[in-house]
């Protein structure tokens, strides 16, 4: 009996130390080992995801802003106008769009903030066949000239780059071409035509030929696309903000290390990304106009307020816009990281 009861106490002493054993196995709940949740920041575009923006749409894999604690949503636009009205009717949070489109809405009178400058060098450009001579922006008077729409960045910088030597829309004859705008130059419809650095590539690609190019960089160097907020978001979302510009300017880093993998990517992410060899010469034409004197000193995203106010004056002068802006209260660059 003794022995029965010895056997007992011996079995109990067992699963006691077993179930001991059991509870010192299982990890402690602590708030370390919960997932922070993401904070959502959307991110109103000018266009569709696209290659030069392979940065902004990679975070799945790169996890850019996931690890600032942010889950990134892009919405998708039809012109930087899109991208504002997006912030202005609460369906985004920060654009990115063109000085234009910011000075149009602030004409208007809107409250807004420009907070990071995404290429700081102007990527828009006159074309013409070399057999035209058109060299320079003063050959151009007399001239028709072809543009994207009347409403497009194509034409108000041609209207800049005019109006920097002295010339205006009245001196020349503009044409509406649409997206394939090289197709009328190659068939001589028109003498010249409007574009940016990733159409003349394709342009070229498509059998274009010898050109001469002009720079709008090289007359006004006027930035190509900014992030600009609504007063509100930027009085109230500052920390959120200042993650997002974070992160945005650690991909930005990572693509002008990485050409070859952010080419890579956009064949998987970007609606004009299948073929990997033209989306690295994309990514290559953005990369540059990602940086300016100005970032090499204050690092990616700095601003400059001389060129955006510049950039106002002469839309003023032009008669783009009605109203004198005055762009040291519309620019902050605080909420950007230092370099």
């Amino acid at each position: 009996m003794k022995r029965k009861s010895l056997g007992i106490a011996l079995l109990l002493a067992m699963v006691v130390f077993l179930a001991a054993c059991g509870i010192k196995e299982q990890p402690e709940k602590t708030t370390a080992n919960v997932p922070k949740e993401l904070q959502s920041v959307r991110v109103a575009s000018w266009s569709q995801p696209i290659t030069e923006q392979t940065n902004l749409l990679v975070d799945q894999e790169k996890g850019f802003f996931k690890e600032k604690g942010l889950q990134v949503t892009f919405v998708p636009g039809a012109g930087g106008g899109d991208a504002i009205k997006n912030i202005l009717t609460g369906q985004a949070d920060i654009a990115f769009t063109d000085p234009g489109s910011l000075y149009f809405a602030l004409d208007k009178g809107e409250k807004l903030r420009v907070i990071y400058n995404i290429y700081p060098q102007n990527v828009f450009n006159v074309v013409s066949l070399k057999e035209n001579k058109i060299t320079r922006p003063e050959d151009l008077k007399g001239k028709k000239i072809g543009v994207y729409s009347l409403a497009s960045g194509t034409r108000q910088n041609l209207l800049v780059l005019l109006n920097q030597v002295g010339l205006s829309e009245q001196d020349v004859t503009i044409v509406e071409t649409g997206l394939l705008n090289f197709a009328p130059l190659m068939q001589g419809q028109v003498d010249a035509t409007a574009a940016t650095d990733t159409g003349l590539l394709i342009g070229k690609q498509k059998g274009l030929g010898e050109v001469d190019v002009m720079e709008v960089k090289d007359y006004l160097n006027v930035p190509s696309d900014i992030f600009v907020v609504t007063e509100k978001t930027y009085q109230e979302k500052q920390e959120l903000i200042r993650e997002f510009l974070a992160g945005y300017r650690n991909s930005s880093q990572w693509m002008l290390e990485n050409p070859e993998e952010a080419a890579a990517l956009a064949v998987k992410y970007a609606i004009d990304g299948k073929e990997a060899k033209r989306n690295i010469e994309i990514i290559k034409l953005r990369n540059a106009a990602s940086v300016s004197p100005d970032t090499e000193k204050k690092g990616l995203g700095a601003l400059d307020v001389s060129i955006l106010q510049q950039g106002a004056d002469t839309y003023k002068n032009l008669g783009l816009i009605s109203n004198s802006l005055d762009m040291s209260q519309v620019v902050s660059q605080d909420l950007s990281p230092t370099k």
